[in-house]
Formats: C-alpha cells, structure tokens, sequence
C-alpha cells in the first residue's frame, strides 16, 4: 500500500496531462482526418466497370475454315508468308522433277529399265554396292568402338569420384563425432559447475 502511496505523490499532473492530450490528438486525427485514404484505389481508365465480355452462347468467327485438322489452316496465322514461300518452293521442286523426267525421255517403266541396262555394268553396281556397305559398316564398327572406349572412361572417372566422395564422407563424418563429443564433455562440465554453485 505504501508503494502505491508514494508512486501516486511521484506522479506529476504535467505527465497525467500531456498522455491525455496526446490520446486525445491522435484519436482526432484519426477520427476526423483525410477519408481518401479509406476509398476503394482508382480504377484504370481503359476498363470501364460495363466492358463487354465473351459470350459463350454467341458464335464469334475467329478464322474461317481452311483445312488441315480440325477444319483450319495449321499454319500460325502469323507466318502466312512463310507458308506462301513453302508452297512456292515445293511447287518450284515438283515442276524440275517434272522437266527432269521428260528430258531423260521416260515414258514407260520399260523405256526405264532400257535406260537403266544402258547404264553402268551389273558388275560395277555390285561393286559400288559393296564398297557402300563396307564402308558404312566400317563406319558403325569405329563408332561402336569410340563409345565403347568413352564408356569405360566414364566409369573409371565415376569410381574416382566415388572413392574421392567417400573418403571425404568419412574423414567429415569422424570430424563431426570428435566435435560431438567435444561438445559432449563442455555440456557435462558446464552442468556439473553450474549443480556445485
């Protein structure tokens, strides 16, 4: 009671009075301040609240029907020049496979097979031929063994790493023990020291 005494002589009416007309100032400026900052922040002017949105009831053409899948082109509508210049090239490639065709003079498959007998001898063919398939089996037969050479040196180099990763694996993990322990040992010192005090 005494305490409450002589905290009630220590206070000042001049602190009582400036904490009140503090409350009071911040109240007021609260209550009776800008109401802007309350208000809903201003909308875009681009969009207005009555936008017209999408319908899904209504049909809106959006591209008319060009063929290809589903019934429209399947070319980017972006890129109809570069499907313009295909269509020009693969036209431009089918009239010289068709200028080449009537100048060798093939008009049958048989006028073909003359032309074909007129050409290199059956035996140079076969030579040719297998010249090809030599070499191109020549060539899987290196790449094979490339691959092979590469694999055994990825595997040596994984094992290096392994061995390498696992020492260091071991050489932390009894680091972290020994400082376990270290630790350990402070705790039950410090504990001890503290139960004798």
């Amino acid at each position: 009671m005494k305490k409450v005494i002589n905290w009630l002589k220590n206070v000042r009416p001049v602190k009582i009075l400036t904490v009140f007309l503090a409350g009071i100032f911040i109240f007021l400026t609260q209550a009776c301040g800008d109401p802007g900052i309350a208000k809903q922040p201003p909308q875009p002017d681009a969009q207005t609240p009555y936008t017209k949105r999408y319908d899904p009831t209504k049909d809106y053409p959006l591209s008319s029907p060009a063929g290809g899948i589903n019934n429209f082109s399947d070319v980017d509508p972006r890129a109809r020049g570069t499907e313009k210049a295909a269509n020009d090239k693969s036209e431009a490639l089918s009239k010289n496979a068709q200028k080449n065709v009537d100048e060798k003079g093939v008009k049958s498959p048989g006028e073909y097979i003359q032309n074909f007998q007129q050409g290199t001898p059956l035996g140079e063919r076969a030579k040719n031929l297998g010249e090809d398939v030599g070499s191109s089996a020549g060539e899987v037969g290196e790449g094979v063994a490339k691959g092979t050479k590469r694999g055994i040196e990825n595997i040596k180099e994984n094992t290096q790493n392994a061995a390498k990763s696992l020492t260091k694996n071991v050489q932390r993990a009894g680091e972290d023990a020994g400082k376990n322990i270290q630790r350990t040992a402070e705790d039950a010192s410090d504990a001890v020291n503290r139960t004798v005090k």
